[in-house]
């Protein structure tokens, strides 16, 4: 064989290797795409009162302190599993009532830490807030956060 690669054998590895590439890529693509559609959440749990809470989440930009699933800002602790930690994840009605209580202690006035500013929700709005932090809690997040705390 010879040393020197030609014209020929330099098309024929290019176009392989083209070919080759579009081939892994088309088939990971699909893999991507059935894999998202038999492990996505079900989308019959997305209730209006989850929608309403994820406006809220929104409206309030709780993200800018708070991390969701591993997303947002490092200043306050990791809100995806917070219902778990407080140990109401499967306590609607505790649920609630612990997150309000949280919210409307705040800011607590404690010299040197962290104060989260009070926030003048209705009882829909920490219904409906409740509720996507409990949905978001149900989301298989492959152990994330490392640890309970976030």
């Amino acid at each position: 064989m010879s040393d020197i690669m030609t014209k020929n054998m330099a098309r024929n590895v290019f176009y392989g290797g083209s070919i080759f590439f579009f081939l892994v890529f088309g088939a990971l693509t699909i893999h991507s795409h059935i894999y998202a559609r038999t492990k996505a959440v079900d989308e019959a749990q997305l209730t209006p009162s989850v929608v309403l809470g994820k406006h809220v989440w929104e409206r309030n930009a709780c993200i800018d302190c708070h991390t969701l699933l591993g997303e947002g800002a490092y200043f306050a602790p990791e809100l995806g599993n917070v219902m778990r930690r407080w140990g109401v994840q499967d306590d609607p009605e505790a649920a609630v009532e612990t997150l309000r209580g949280w919210m409307e202690s705040m800011p607590s006035g404690i010299e040197g830490r962290r104060q989260m500013p009070r926030f003048e929700l209705t009882d829909e709005e920490y219904r409906a807030l409740t509720d996507f932090l409990l949905w978001t809690g149900t989301i298989n997040t492959q152990n994330w956060p490392p640890n309970d705390a976030g």
